[in-house]
């Protein structure tokens, strides 16, 4: 049975803990920045269907009679920027060419600078913090990774 962690999980010599956590704690932020991104996608899917539906019912408006309602959906509404100068996809775009990749980027390099490149270091260590060695369901590493038996 592997017990160990995979070597990609272990902190690299010379590393201290505070500096794993404080990796970790950058890390944590950039996984909630990616939680926001899936948000800001969610938006941009969501206000897309609305806009599918305003044409929809100015359709059944117009087949109604209401034409003037359907003509100032059509004039005022669909199609309309949801910011200055901007559909949701602008957003998206500029979100990710933006912030999104330079966050991403300093996560890594500082990673890469500080713990050799190793990620989840804390996670892995509170898993060998919370698990019971040599039980069951309790392993280390999955079955034929890396990693050394206790």
């Amino acid at each position: 049975m592997t017990n160990s962690p995979a070597p990609e999980h272990r902190v690299p010599d010379g590393v201290d803990g505070a500096t794993v956590d404080a990796v970790g704690k950058l890390t944590k932020a950039l996984e909630t920045t990616e939680r926001a991104r899936g948000h800001l996608y969610a938006f941009h899917q969501l206000a897309g269907e609305s806009d599918r539906r305003v044409e929809e019912a100015m359709h059944l408006l117009r087949d109604a009679g209401h034409t003037a309602w359907a003509d100032r959906l059509e004039d005022e509404l669909f199609g309309r920027n949801v910011l200055e100068g901007r559909w949701t996809f602008q957003i998206v775009e500029e979100y990710d060419d933006g912030y999104w990749t330079l966050f991403r980027e300093l996560e890594a390099a500082a990673r890469d600078d500080l713990t050799g490149g190793r990620r989840h270091l804390r996670e892995a260590g509170m898993k060998e913090d919370h698990r019971t060695h040599g039980r069951p369901g309790h392993e280390g590493v999955p079955p034929g990774s890396s990693g050394s038996p206790e």
